[in-house]
C-alpha cells in the first residue's frame, strides 16, 4: 500500500501495510494519516535506540509492547506496558529499547518527512 492510499481509508488492516525497515533494530508502519493526525506503529528490537532528537509535532506514544527507557528534556523514566508518553514540540527526546517492543505513536500534524519514500 502507497502512503497517498492511506489518506482516503479510513478502515485499516495490519497486514495491508508493510514494515520500513529503519536500520539498527528499529522498523516502522505508517498506519494512517491525514492533514492533521498521523499514527504510526514503531517495533523495536532489545537494545535498539530512538535517538534523541526534537520536532514542531506533538507526539504522544503508547507502549504497547515491551520495556523503554524515555528520554524527555532533562528527565529520564522506564515505561513498560501500558505507559504513554508525550512530548511538546520542540522538546528534545527519545529511547532505548529494553525489552523487544512497539510504541504506538500519534503525531499532530502528520509528519511529512515520514512520507518521503527513498528513490
Amino acid at each position: 500500500m502507497n502512503f497517498q492510499d492511506l489518506t482516503n481509508k479510513t478502515l485499516i488492516s495490519d497486514s495491508d501495510i508493510d514494515w520500513e525497515d529503519l536500520g539498527a533494530g528499529v522498523k516502522r508502519k505508517i498506519m494512517a494519516y491525514d492533514e492533521q493526525l498521523m499514527l504510526v506503529k514503531v517495533s523495536f528490537e532489545k537494545g535498539a535506540i530512538g535517538t534523541i532528537h526534537n520536532h514542531p509535532h506533538l507526539q504522544m506514544s503508547y507502549v504497547a509492547n515491551g520495556s523503554f527507557e524515555v528520554s524527555m528534556g532533562n528527565d529520564k523514566q522506564i515505561l513498560n506496558v501500558g505507559d504513554v508518553f508525550f512530548a511538546p514540540s520542540n522538546v528534545f527526546h527519545g529511547v532505548v529499547c529494553l525489552e523487544a517492543g512497539l510504541l504506538i505513536d500519534i503525531f499532530n500534524p502528520h509528519r511529512e518527512d515520514f512520507l518521503v519514500t527513498s528513490p
